[in-house]
């Protein structure tokens, strides 16, 4: 009876927090800065002085994130959090399971949540847009990659469900 309860315990806690466990409490936001030589820097301290710029951060704080460079406009974006697809299927994982200590785990630990933007994606502009030596800071690259990243994600999960 004993080795019973024991088994039944270790069953509910390894359920407890779904989110938690299948997508952990910290993301990988992206930082992609242009023109190149831009600070990178985030109220929550974490800095880089290159792009692209990785930063780990817990899945549940908002920030803000600062780039700039000498004869350009400081520009600042604010990342927020949004509940992710991700995170509710985690959620919903706790619930059918009855996984309620799983609920509070993923609810506290912000497991269920995203930032967004994610990529953050920085053109500066000059102060002087007609000097030449401070053009326009362009992402158009970069831009288009992830386009043709995301584009693949969509083909693929259609793919998966049949749609294609």
């Amino acid at each position: 009876m004993k080795i019973r309860n024991l088994l039944c315990a270790a069953l509910a806690f390894g359920l407890a927090g779904c989110a938690t466990a299948t997508r952990g409490t910290n993301e990988t936001v992206m930082v992609y800065a242009s023109p190149e030589g831009a600070q990178i820097a985030t109220s929550i301290g974490l800095t880089c002085n290159t792009s692209p710029c990785s930063l780990q951060v817990s899945r549940k704080q908002e920030f803000s994130v600062t780039v700039s460079k000498d004869g350009y406009k400081t520009q600042t974006i604010h990342v927020g959090t949004k509940v992710a697809p991700g995170g509710v299927a985690g959620m919903a994982g706790n619930v059918l399971i009855g996984g309620v200590i799983g609920v509070g785990v993923d609810s506290v630990s912000g497991a269920t949540l995203d930032h967004y933007p994610n990529p953050v994606l920085v053109e500066l502009i000059p102060d002087n847009p007609s000097n030449p030596k401070t053009p326009k800071g362009d992402l158009s690259e970069i831009k288009e990659q992830l386009a043709a990243k995301q584009r693949a994600q969509e083909e693929a999960a259609m793919r998966k469900t049949g749609g294609v």
